[in-house]
């Protein structure tokens, strides 16, 4: 993927050395137990944020490293040649920026671009306290996208899903949920699901999954169609993501069987389908997940 030319964004918090501790009565897990359990909560689409507070109980506190921020890792600086993940990131933030608010402006609006926040270890959002084994997630409340970026170690070496565009697609996929955001689909759906049924809830969790997957493809198609962005095995490493993450494919590792009416982000057969359909029409209108008789 080309994007160390790319524009790096301005919206973009570096928390990176802030600890927020979790106190309370609750269970206390480790780093495996959290990964266990919170990683596959955040592929399965439970709200981690809140899954993470019933296990270690509700108290929180902010805490800072009484020597300060790790070199290259204080707020607000993040980038550089020695941090070049997180360059990556404010490049691939930039990029959606640029290309959802050309899209949006076209259709007449304005687009107001989600900020992200690099963390490690805690985080507290508008959502809850999020953890470093969740990876990323968004949240409505605050319209942040929060990436923990050991997640593109598991996305390499547990989900065997290399690839800078794969990475890439993850950080898409939580802008595709900031989009729904701005567009009222995001509040809608979560009224519907209040009052559905758990089975019917889940598919309405599907179908929006999909849809973010979808508009990630969107906008790797207008990005690349504008400036070139992707490179040969681009497009497989993208699909090969969308395809690990699937909720089949992650019961099946987790659990030893499939429960499909307990899906709540898609198959893998569904996740590429979106994802590639967004990649080949560029058109938001091809993301309508809720109208698709079939999935």
């Amino acid at each position: 993927m080309r994007w160390e030319d790319g524009r790096r964004s301005e919206n973009v918090e570096d928390l990176r050395g802030t600890r927020v501790g979790v106190s309370g009565g609750g269970l206390k897990l480790g780093g495996g137990g959290i990964l266990l359990v919170i990683l596959a909560a955040w592929i399965f689409g439970a709200d981690p944020l809140a899954l993470l507070q019933q296990l270690e109980g509700n108290g929180t506190g902010v805490q800072v490293p009484a020597g300060g921020y790790p070199p290259d890792t204080s707020p607000g600086v993040p980038g550089g040649a020695k941090d070049p993940l997180a360059d990556f990131v404010s490049v691939v933030l930039g990029d959606t920026e640029d290309t959802w608010g050309q899209i949006f402006a076209d259709g007449g609006s304005r687009y107001e671009p989600p900020r992200l926040v690099l963390f490690s270890d805690a985080v507290r959002s508008g959502c809850g306290i999020g953890q470093s084994a969740m990876g990323p997630f968004y949240c409505p409340v605050d319209r942040k996208v929060y990436i923990d970026l050991a997640f593109y170690r598991d996305l390499h070496d547990r989900f065997h899903a290399p690839g800078d565009f794969a990475q890439a697609y993850v950080i898409a996929h939580e802008v595709g949920h900031h989009v729904q955001n701005l567009l009222g689909i995001a509040d809608s759906v979560s009224q519907r699901r209040q009052r559905a049924s758990g089975e019917e809830s889940n598919a309405l969790s599907v179908r929006l999954e999909l849809q973010a997957d979808c508009l990630a493809g969107v906008w790797a198609h207008t990005a690349n169609r504008s400036r070139q962005i992707l490179e040969p095995g681009d497009v497989d490493d993208g699909l090969r993501a969308a395809a690990a993450i699937g909720d089949d494919r992650i019961q099946r590792q987790t659990q030893g069987t499939v429960v499909p009416e307990s899906f709540t982000h898609g198959s893998s057969e569904q996740r590429v389908r979106w994802f590639r359909k967004g990649l080949e029409t560029g058109d938001m209108n091809a993301c309508d997940t809720f109208r698709a008789r079939t999935l």
